[in-house]
């Protein structure tokens, strides 16, 4: 019987990494609707999205129905629970990805980022795509190693994310309130993409090793 059980978890796994890979999918399709004023690759990207919160509901109906039926308990009550927290995190990149879709949408016929914040702005897209697409691997593998790596690595898109209030707000800004409104949320969408890829791997860690790294930095 816990061989099953545990066959299940690992299809729950599976499932989580299936998730992450549409999310992937939908930030690197959102920022090059962004860039590029591709209104058809926005569209997608937002009716897309329910796919992915289909695949969450499913998730979240096989875990608990192995909490109820298996009533798991010490380290699988662990994985059951952090699989729910990581599967709900998913959800919330991709629809991250389609609020920077609807930016690029809104903006069409026009680029909704200006071009002298455009390396930044691409750049914090880049490192955000590059953390789902390595998360990805940290949940199939369970790698502690990795996952304690990409927190530290989330440095990065906070110095991104300064730089770009450093542009916005400098004497030079010359595109107005809307388009810094526009770069504003921007950088918050891919700063919380990356935000919810450090907590997912730091649910890995905490599954296999039963330690929050949070809390050993705290």
């Amino acid at each position: 019987m816990r061989d099953v059980f545990h066959e299940q978890l690992d299809a729950v796994f599976g499932d989580l990494a299936t998730i992450c890979g549409q999310v992937e999918t939908a930030v690197v399709q959102a920022t090059k609707a962004l860039l590029e004023a591709d209104v058809e690759v926005a569209e997608r990207v937002i009716s897309s999205d329910e796919v992915i919160d289909r695949a969450r509901v499913e998730v979240e109906e096989k875990c608990f129905e192995l909490l109820s039926l298996q009533q798991p308990v010490a380290t699988d009550l662990r994985v059951v629970v952090a699989a729910l927290r990581m599967v709900t995190e998913l959800e919330r990149m991709g629809d991250l990805s389609v609020h920077v879709a609807k930016i690029a949408r809104m903006r069409v016929p026009e680029v909704a980022v200006p071009g002298e914040i455009r390396p930044t702005v691409a750049r914090m897209a880049e490192v955000a795509g590059d953390m789902v697409h390595r998360v990805r691997q940290i949940i199939v593998d369970r790698d502690v190693s990795a996952a304690i790596e990409l927190g530290r690595d989330d440095e990065i898109m906070d110095q991104l994310r300064r730089a770009s209030f450093t542009q916005l707000l400098g004497d030079d800004w010359a595109h107005g309130v809307e388009a810094a409104v526009d770069i504003a949320l921007l950088g918050r969408y891919y700063e919380r993409i990356a935000d919810h890829a450090v907590s997912i791997a730091n649910r890995v860690v905490f599954v296999v090793t039963g330690t929050d790294p949070r809390a050993v930095e705290a």
